[in-house]
């Protein structure tokens, strides 16, 4: 290495140290200002108690099953999981719900059931658009806003 361990760098300018403060200040501001939007969204959807599948299921009348035996618990992991299944014909249907990781059980139900599940999800999807068309952060008012955009 040259030179001296005790040589002094040059301090920079008054003009350098003031614009890079605002850089700084600039980028910070910008950073939180994107971050700021994605928290409330997140936490508008958890206020609103956004449902899982399984509450869902459970509310519609499915019954809850666990898998207590090994057999019980070989039949749910061969079953595909996290997707309603249909089981029977006509008057025999069931639909099957497995969840081998969280809850290590089936849910099933019959056609009422299933009729009501698909009622509370599609209630539910259609709150969650209306959520994201009400923070979508568009000036509608620029575009005619009439009684279409709400």
């Amino acid at each position: 290495m040259s030179g001296s361990a005790g040589a002094k760098l040059p301090r920079p300018s008054p003009l350098r140290r003031r614009l890079f403060a605002r850089f700084g200040t600039v980028l910070a501001a910008s950073f939180f200002a994107g971050l700021l939007p994605a928290l409330s969204g997140c936490a508008a959807l958890h206020a609103q108690g956004a449902a899982t599948t399984e509450e869902l299921l459970a509310e519609a009348g499915f019954q809850k099953r666990q898998a207590d035996s090994a057999d019980q618990a070989r039949n749910l992991t061969s079953m595909p999981p996290f997707k309603l299944g249909v089981r029977g014909m006509g008057r025999d249907v069931a639909y099957t719900y497995a969840d081998p990781v969280n809850c290590r059980c089936l849910y099933i139900g019959g056609p009422t059931e299933y009729v009501k599940y698909q009622r509370l999800a599609t209630e539910r999807d259609m709150a969650e658009g209306e959520l994201w068309a009400e923070n979508d952060g568009m000036d509608w008012g620029l575009w005619g806003g009439g009684s279409w955009s709400r």
